[in-house]
């Protein structure tokens, strides 16, 4: 199985978009993405109480929008009259411009909409409800280019289980074997199905992205997308050591960095 986005690497995803300039998961970051060179979205699902799949990261409203609760007790008629420009900053506080300007949170078909064609990488966070068979069936009906991430384990399970043809990253129990495997000095194994590896570079004292982990994860056909990437020298020098990906919250930034870098290459 290959990875669903031809053209360039390393790869630039706008991270929620571009979260950094812009209300996170919301269309507005999206468009704003692309428009400052990214090649892939990148963005979190959930379900609202009434089972319309909408783009958000958290399992609760209060820190993107102006609402309260559980994203999963609110209907999508609740949902899409929340304003998720809010709570947005660019400048710790200082202003909000996004306010009342109608941003609002939408919907995975929404996005396919506006966007069409444009690859996509998604994470589902939610497992309970679960929502793996009705992301499936909104990505099948688009024709979706789509990369599908999962922290849980066992979401994972399920989206190789429901959509085989999809190809997938690695789950966080799937980074740590991949890992440990690495430490122990053996040979590292992957899923069926998954030809990513998007970590951070650290976790906490442990270096994840080093030129001995790419090195095995190449071996495997697998490529690694390193998170979240906002400091643009940060970016050139995980190009430099071979990353296929850089995932950035500042989308225009990282890509001047990673095209200086790959002109001096």
């Amino acid at each position: 199985m290959r990875l669903p986005f031809p053209g360039r690497k390393p790869r630039l995803f706008g991270h929620r978009g571009a979260a950094g300039v812009a209300p996170e998961n919301t269309l507005v970051s999206f468009t704003r993405a692309l428009a400052d060179g990214s090649d892939i979205l990148e963005l979190d699902v959930r379900a609202t109480a009434d089972g319309e799949v909408v783009v958000i990261h958290d399992a609760t409203l209060e820190r993107t929008t102006d609402g309260a609760g559980p994203v999963s007790a609110h209907t999508l008629g609740e949902i899409v009259r929340l304003d998720a420009g809010f709570r947005f900053t660019p400048d710790q506080g200082r202003t909000f411009p996004y306010r009342g300007q109608g941003v609002s949170v939408p919907r995975l078909a929404d996005l396919m909409r506006e966007c069409p064609g444009v690859p996509l990488n998604i994470e589902i966070k939610q497992a309970d409800p679960p929502i793996v068979t009705a992301v499936v069936r909104l990505l099948r009906a688009a024709g979706a280019r789509v990369l599908l991430a999962a922290e849980a384990d066992g979401i994972m399970r399920e989206i190789r289980l429901q959509a085989p043809e999809i190809p997938t990253s690695c789950s966080a129990g799937e980074v740590a074997a991949f890992v440990t495997a690495l430490g122990c000095g053996q040979t590292p194994a992957l899923p069926a199905g998954a030809v990513a590896l998007q970590i951070p570079e650290r976790f906490g004292d442990l270096t994840l992205v080093n030129a001995e982990s790419l090195a095995a994860a190449h071996a495997l056909g697998a490529e690694v997308h390193v998170w979240t990437v906002n400091d643009p020298r940060e970016a050139r020098r995980l190009v430099a050591l071979g990353c296929d990906g850089i995932m950035s919250d500042f989308p225009a930034e990282a890509r001047a960095a990673i095209d200086e870098e790959t002109r001096h290459a």
